[in-house]
């Protein structure tokens, strides 16, 4: 399974790929629609198949309305716990098997935990569709939560914290992010936990989030590839319909106030090799009428290297070594990040100022109608690529589904990203971007307890 990561690596990866995360959803004007159907079954799991004969091969996608966000004070952690724990044996399935399952019949499979939501997905031949449908129906119902799993994935995890977070370059910098932009329990801590949580946490603690966050209630079935309506309803049925409903508890609350004044943190990092800038500006939730013209504004200014960051900050003025930002959309309120990296020599402080400068633009001239048709012309190819196989389709169906509660913003989204207006992309700069709603952080390297001793 895929660690979470974060920090510097995992904000990077955000900035560069954000927008076509964003736009894969999006189906444009001549992109293919994907079709899919949707029904429930009594124990509530929603099912969404969509049917491809392309190619003999068939994805299976489980998304658990579940992530960091649910978890309160004292419990930080468990839904990530949980990627790990979903491996370990279930009734009919032994320790570790799982992987080499499907891995044995030429599959694929992966699982990643976030804020929001959490999903397990694998592709296989369309011949053993009937596999991985057992699977995750099996862990569904039966999954082994006892002391002895509980103590291994727990040592995983908190290896994968000290690897990710702790010992890792600009390490620090996700978690602070998160902590000074949000208000809420729900989005002020990372979904790796931290390492208190995790070891005070037991077996019942463990036991109960999994009965409460992981029934079918709470879970969307997202099926893509070459199969048979009649018999993959058929398999639907004899592997999830058994299950038990269960009773899911009420989903924390996810409204704050916009912060009032810029924060500001500086971070000593003795891994650091160079500076850091990370900048985040609280936006909307992710279904406001806004987040268009925002990823909009995003692709227009540090959609490629020919955009407006790139060109003025690293190749004529020369402040950074790349600059970016991206949406980063939650269900509750959402940030827009920005993040440059540094050459030795080079000024944070000027490079900031540069950056500004480049937002200031935006509200002052606005962009042209060539930088928003290229911005399109990048939100199609980002739709292409994102929805290219049916691993694709299903994990996005099942994203969309939960975290969206809309599944067919699979088919509306880049739509909705063409008829954004360069008069948008203005007005949403000039109402968000603004210095109240920013909060940065910004790395310096600093020696190492060790060097300092010996100096």
């Amino acid at each position: 399974m895929k660690p979470f990561t974060t920090a510097r690596r995992a904000l990077a990866a955000l900035l560069v790929a954000v927008i076509p995360v964003l736009a894969l959803a999006a189906p444009k004007t001549a992109t293919p629609k994907v079709n899919f159907t949707k029904y429930k079954l009594k124990n509530g799991l929603t099912v969404l198949y969509s049917r491809d004969v392309s190619a003999p091969v068939v994805s299976v996608a489980v998304t658990y309305n579940v992530g960091s966000f649910v978890e309160p004070v004292g419990r930080t952690g468990f839904a990530h716990l949980f990627e790990h724990m979903m491996f370990q044996g279930s009734a009919n399935v032994g320790k570790g098997e799982y992987m080499g399952i499907i891995q044995d019949i030429g599959g694929s499979l992966n699982g990643t935990t976030g804020q929001d939501r959490t999903n397990y997905f694998s592709t296989v031949p369309a011949n053993q569709l009937e596999l991985p449908l057992f699977l995750e129906a099996d862990r569904m119902a039966t999954l082994d939560v006892s002391q002895v799993n509980l103590d291994n994935q727990r040592a995983v995890v908190q290896e994968e914290r000290r690897q990710s977070y702790d010992n890792r370059p600009y390490g620090q910098v996700f978690e602070t992010l998160l902590k000074n932009t949000s208000s809420i329990q729900p989005y002020t801590h990372a979904p790796i936990g931290s390492m208190e949580d995790l070891n005070k946490a037991t077996l019942q603690d463990v036991q109960t989030f999994f009965a409460n966050w992981y029934g079918p209630s709470n879970a969307v079935l997202s099926v893509v590839g070459d199969f048979e309506e009649a018999k993959l309803k058929a398999l639907i049925d004899k592997h999830f319909g058994p299950i038990p409903a269960r009773t899911v508890p009420p989903l924390p609350s996810l409204k704050e106030p916009f912060q009032k004044e810029e924060k500001r943190v500086a971070l000593k990092d003795p891994l650091a090799p160079l500076p850091s800038y990370t900048a985040a500006w609280q936006i909307p939730h992710n279904n406001h009428k806004d987040i268009p013209a925002l990823d909009m504004l995003c692709t227009v200014l540090s959609g490629g290297k020919s955009t407006r960051l790139y060109q003025s900050l690293v190749e004529e003025q020369q402040v950074a070594t790349s600059a970016m930002v991206g949406v980063m959309p939650r269900r509750g309120m959402g940030l827009l990040l920005a993040m440059m990296s540094f050459a030795p020599g080079q000024s944070v402080e000027k490079a900031e100022q540069a950056l500004e400068a480049e937002v200031e633009r935006v509200k002052t001239s606005g962009v042209t109608d060539a930088e928003m048709e290229t911005a399109r012309r990048q939100a199609r190819q980002a739709q292409i690529r994102g929805l290219r196989t049916v691993e694709d389709r299903a994990t996005n169906l099942g994203e969309y589904a939960v975290v969206f509660g809309n599944p067919n913003r699979i088919n509306t989204y880049l739509p909705d990203l063409y008829k954004v207006t360069p008069a948008d992309v203005q007005r949403v700069a000039k109402e968000y971007l603004v210095k109240n709603r920013r909060t940065v952080v910004i790395t310096e390297p600093a020696p190492s307890p060790t060097t300092e001793e010996k100096s």
